[in-house]
């Protein structure tokens, strides 16, 4: 369930993590994803997977032993699936990549916030292969 001041706290923690970069286990796609989620609801969903890997390769050996294939695997379970046209700031995005495995990001609006090897970028929501609600 969605914060009574969920808007306040999704644009404060997107600006405090504006400028920081790609780093795997401290923050990469999902940890800036499930940092989102903390911001809007007040949980963290990764709060057991934070400082636990320092590759990608780390990230989805921890991920596969508690289960899960992969990031985008643990969040659709844990997030149902949602139409573009009910999409809302604030709810995760999988956004599709041509040079790697698929990655979350956190819609904005019209545009999708996605972490890059240096700060938070923007694609646009025709990017996403698909949408999960954060409610």
């Amino acid at each position: 369930m969605r914060l009574s001041d969920w808007e306040a706290r999704l644009s404060g923690y997107v600006t405090r993590v504006a400028a920081e970069g790609l780093s795997y286990g401290r923050h990469d796609c999902a940890l800036f994803a499930a940092g989102a989620i903390e911001a809007v609801t007040g949980a963290d969903p990764a709060a057991d997977f934070r400082g636990r890997y320092k590759t990608a390769r780390g990230g989805i050996r921890h991920m596969r032993a508690c289960g899960f294939a992969d990031h985008i695997d643990f969040a659709r379970k844990q997030f149902s699936e949602i139409p573009a046209a009910h999409v809302m700031p604030g709810d995760l995005a999988v956004v599709g990549q041509t040079d790697g495995p698929d990655a979350l990001g956190v819609v904005q609006g019209a545009m999708i916030y996605v972490l890059t090897e240096t700060m938070i970028g923007l694609v646009p929501l025709a990017q996403a292969r698909s949408f999960l609600g954060v409610r």
